[in-house]
């Protein structure tokens, strides 16, 4: 439409015989493309990494079976394994270093007691997410931004055997019958590990860490992802048993908003979390927290978010917290918000406000109930209150862009309004840091009234709006 109302607008300030005698365009000018770059990574010495191989297979040798003692305190096995390395370096009469000894029975205990070269950047606090790719290819996370780091597993093989721990820690299993697995380590960071057939390059692994303690509201205000103007106006929603929904990208950041909102739930309430993976962290005295489980071997015994959200309308709770909604579950809990469960929130992926509400549509028509169009939207109208849009933004940052009210049906359409919104006008830093904040409107929520009858005043500030 845009290029047609343009033709129009040209045809009408150019007469056609001009047009015809213009030049034809030059060769549109295009800059030389420089080669971009690309830091230079310590690699890793060959003779090292053989050396390692070689002191590793001894070891493995020389304690055998009592690696595998469940029995074995995690303390108890440490020393037998260090006392146990000592020996084998003892015996192999290797000429290096203090401390490169060190290093090598760091490396090797990291790689028996733990999960090998990943370790250091498992207890890397600013590392936030990891990502092997192969064996020989290790990516972190840090600040938002992906950086390749100097580490590899020795082959394949050693690969598959860190990824068979992980998976064996939580009851799970991985081979060629079942290639993928989701799971989740004991400090609750979150872990997808696929290997071949489907994984062409060699086996996967991705490690979502999560901080040893959960994130609060100003530390998201101290990351910038929302302001104290925002934070306060959020908390007086949740406690005003708003249905929020948060959506947003992979990454963005939605279940560490999600937790942090949660904070903010009366604590004489009976709420019920939902969860694929348990990451929710509440610290509320009364809370019940569900996990889906897969299939087993014989692919049987699968207990779905559906079914767990289901469950959970006869378990008596005054709010619902659903980790994410990505298929039919999304009927159920709005039959939830809509059935005197009000105050409930979740989760789900959008590329924005909007967005959301037609995969809101979408995945209700997934439970396979052939509802009209207009009765879904009816229902998401009447369920959802709030969407609180997060993104994950170019220069890494974690940002909550919209804060959107869903208000009534206007004919087949659902009528939204965005109450607070980030300021993209101001542009870039030197840094390549977006300078602009999310900031208000200055529009006034239609859902005013139901949080004075709640007992919660939002003062007009919070909008911009002088009292």
């Amino acid at each position: 439409m845009f290029g047609r109302k343009l033709a129009q607008e040209t045809s009408t300030m150019v007469a056609p015989d001009v047009l015809m005698e213009l030049p034809a365009p030059a060769e549109p000018w295009v800059p030389e493309q420089a080669e971009p770059w690309v830091p230079e990574l310590p690699k890793l010495d060959p003779a090292w990494l053989a050396l390692r191989k070689q002191v590793h297979e001894q070891l493995l040798d020389l304690l055998g079976p009592v690696l595998y003692d469940s029995r074995m305190e995690q303390a108890e096995l440490s020393v037998k394994v260090r006392a146990a390395l000592s020996q084998v370096i003892r015996s192999l009469a290797l000429r290096i270093s203090d401390e490169e000894k060190e290093r090598l029975s760091n490396e090797i205990t990291d790689d028996i007691l733990g999960y090998g070269p990943l370790e250091p950047y498992l207890r890397d606090e600013s590392v936030t997410e990891i990502m092997v790719t192969g064996h020989d290819m290790v990516h972190v996370e840090r600040n938002g931004l992906l950086t390749e780091v100097p580490a590899s597993f020795l082959d394949e093989a050693h690969l598959r055997r860190t990824i068979d721990k992980i998976a064996a820690s939580v009851g799970r299993r991985i081979d060629e019958a079942s290639p993928m697995v989701d799971a989740r380590l004991t400090d609750g960071s979150r872990v997808n590990a696929v290997i071949p057939p489907i994984a062409l390059r060699g086996s996967t692994l991705s490690i979502r860490k999560f901080f040893s303690t959960p994130l609060s509201a100003e530390d998201l205000v101290g990351f910038g992802t929302l302001t104290p103007q925002l934070r306060l106006f959020l908390e007086l929603c949740i406690r005003g048993r708003l249905s929020v929904v948060i959506s947003g990208g992979t990454g963005s950041g939605k279940t560490t908003t999600l937790n942090v909102l949660s904070q903010y739930i009366p604590d004489n309430e009976r709420i019920l979390t939902v969860e694929d993976v348990a990451e929710l962290r509440l610290h509320q005295r009364h809370v019940v927290p569900l996990e889906a489980r897969p299939s087993n071997t014989e692919g049987k015994g699968t207990i779905t978010i559906r079914d767990l959200v289901r469950n959970a309308l006869r378990m008596r709770p005054d709010r619902i917290v659903v980790g994410e909604i990505r298929d039919g579950a999304a009927l159920d809990m709005l039959q939830a918000m809509n059935t005197g469960h009000d105050g409930s929130i979740t989760t789900l992926h959008s590329n924005g406000p909007r967005d959301t509400i037609s995969r809101l549509e979408t995945m209700v028509m997934m439970a396979g109930m052939e509802f009209p169009v207009r009765v879904i939207r009816e229902q998401i109208a009447s369920a959802v209150d709030l969407i609180v849009h997060q993104s994950r933004l170019r220069d890494g940052t974690r940002r909550i862009t919209h804060v959107t009210e869903v208000m009534k049906m206007e004919g087949d359409v659902i009528t939204m309004q965005d109450l607070f919104s980030f300021d993209f006008s101001k542009g870039i830093d030197d840094q390549g840091r977006f300078r602009g904040t999310i900031r208000p409107t200055g529009i006034i929520p239609g859902f005013l009234p139901k949080m004075q009858d709640s007992g919660i005043d939002i003062p007009l500030s919070l909008f911009g709006i002088s009292s």
